[in-house]
């Protein structure tokens, strides 16, 4: 049986029938920083970056790691929020950005999430980093553990708090994929990146990211800074349905951080849109299956689709499923038996293994004969 190539056609997606003329599409905004850069968080689509690859300074936004593991912990029921931290002289004692809490008090731990994510205080992040690993090196080997494991090539870290070290640092691109993996693996986490305010021991702080209040789609995620990172921001924000991320690194002060990064989110959702083509486990194809117990095999993906395209382009889609020449049986439920490719123009956005969605044992004796001479046919 020959290689079958099928192309589908994707429906219109949001421009009027008829309409075929696309709309230039304006170079994404010029931004005065290190390196940053912007993508979609579902289809994980680059839409702008400079530099995203040169390892650079992280400062705060090394927290971003901090959180991630501290929710792992909390999912693994290794802690609780109800826990009571003993603050350490060395938590209590640490430099830069403060919670101000007291060496020898006890702290319940979701107090001491907020005052790490909405005050950006050095002191809750060791204590934290204590209560999870016993001590910040040991937490610190945990970091880098993770970074490996998220695939993050070109980071480093020395301390859970961000404090200038020169073998602590990472790159944007790297910033984007543990982002990613924050928001996807802790959505409910999440949600205190959104809270603008929090007061402990009386004294309220505000959250440092100032488009929480500028931008009603943004929700998060984590600013940065020192002398020598200069003013550092993640950000994510959530318009009809898509979610961006940008990282900005390396601005001139907290108005540059804030006005770039506005500057690639607009930009991100007035001129891209990002729709889930196919669902997980969705039937795509059937492929002819020889001497097993049935003659046709559906065929799906792993994964939700997710495709980020300019606007107006989503006539323009082409998906083209690729299946394999002969396929005998036994086949398990999941194995890979091809390949999805969506484009646009030529251009590939999107590729994922086409997967079996079913277990086809072999056939009796009588099918595996009859199917072993009709291949002899083929």
């Amino acid at each position: 049986m020959q290689r079958i190539l099928t192309t589908l056609f994707l429906a219109l997606l949001l421009i009027a029938p008829g309409l075929a003329v696309a709309l230039p599409l304006p170079a994404p905004p010029s931004l005065n920083a290190r390196s940053y850069i912007l993508a979609d968080a579902d289809s994980n689509h680059v839409i702008a970056e400079k530099e995203a690859d040169t390892p650079v300074e992280p400062a705060s936004i090394t927290k971003i790691m901090t959180g991630y593991l501290v929710f792992q912990a909390l999912a693994e029921g290794l802690i609780s929020l109800e826990d009571k931290v003993l603050i350490s002289a060395r938590a209590g004692h640490t430099g830069g950005s403060k919670m101000f809490i007291e060496t020898g008090s006890l702290v319940p731990v979701e107090d001491l999430i907020k005052g790490m994510i909405i005050q950006s205080g050095n002191d809750a992040t060791i204590a934290l980093a204590e209560h999870v690993a016993g001590t910040e090196e040991a937490f610190v080997d945990l970091m880098n553990a993770q970074a490996a494991e998220l695939g993050m090539k070109h980071t480093h870290f020395t301390n859970s708090t961000g404090l200038p070290d020169p073998n602590h640092y990472s790159t944007a691109r790297d910033i984007l994929k543990l982002t990613r993996a924050l928001i996807r693996d802790f959505p409910q986490e999440y949600r205190w990146y959104s809270q603008k305010s929090f007061t402990w021991s009386g004294i309220k702080q505000s959250n440092r990211n100032k488009l929480l209040w500028q931008d009603k789609r943004v929700d998060g995620v984590k600013t940065g800074h020192t002398e020598s990172a200069g003013f550092c921001l993640v950000s994510s924000a959530v318009d009809r349905n898509m979610r961006l991320i940008s990282v900005v690194l390396g601005t001139k002060s907290n108005q540059a951080r804030i006005r770039q990064s506005q500057a690639l989110l607009n930009y991100g959702f007035r001129f891209f849109e990002t729709r889930r083509l196919y669902k997980q486990g969705e039937k795509l194809a059937e492929t002819r299956i020889w001497k097993g117990a049935v003659e046709q095999l559906p065929l799906g993906i792993e994964k939700d689709i997710y495709v980020t395209y300019p606007r107006r382009q989503g006539d323009r889609l082409n998906a083209r499923i690729d299946r394999p020449k002969l396929l005998e049986a036994p086949v398990k439920k999941g194995d890979p038996l091809g390949k999805l490719t969506v484009s646009l123009d030529g251009t590939i956005l999107s590729e994922a293994s086409l997967i079996a969605l079913e277990d086809v044992p072999e056939g009796g004796f009588l099918t595996r004969t009859w199917d072993s001479i009709l291949l002899l046919l083929e």
